[in-house]
């Protein structure tokens, strides 16, 4: 049986799950994986996060508008005020080069402006580029290459500037 979801069914979905008491969702077809994941232990959330933190559900699909309760991402404990994070907007593969063997899009101590490639995001086959919401030098990156992300994972933090 193969099974296919519509923009359309996918929004239906994500709501449906974001009104219930579902912690953890996976549903799989033969082309593409959905994981949804809210409400699980996680660190203490900084004061001074990112203006891109964004509610906690883990889908899949890059056109996706998720819909989620209004529950803070994962985040690590210890994080400098003045630093800005660089969040994973879905679940996917970290890659930080445009291709195996090219140089990475940024390394600590790049200075990026919004707009700018910082990663790919590999979700469903698709390569997705995650560009930046602030301008700044690149202080930390925290993921290694190829490594799977999840929703609101914090990937790299950025002094503004």
């Amino acid at each position: 049986m193969t099974m296919q979801l519509d923009h359309d069914q996918l929004h239906r979905l994500l709501t449906a799950l974001g009104e219930s008491d579902i912690q953890e969702f996976r549903l799989e077809g033969d082309d593409f994986r959905l994981e949804v994941r809210r409400n699980l232990p996680s660190a203490v959330v900084p004061v001074a996060a990112a203006p891109s933190a964004q509610p906690s559900v883990a889908a899949a699909a890059p056109e996706t508008a998720a819909v989620a309760p209004a529950t803070p991402p994962p985040a690590v404990a210890a994080t400098r005020s003045d630093l800005q994070e660089v969040t994973a907007p879905m679940v996917g593969t970290f890659y930080r080069a445009p291709a195996p063997g090219e140089d990475p899009f940024v390394e600590v101590g790049t200075r990026i402006g919004v707009g700018q490639t910082v990663c790919i995001l590999e979700a469903m086959k698709l390569m997705n580029e995650l560009e930046s919401e602030v301008s700044g030098e690149v202080v930390e990156i925290l993921v290694d290459n190829g490594t799977p992300v999840e929703f609101g994972q914090v990937l790299m933090r950025v002094k503004p500037g």
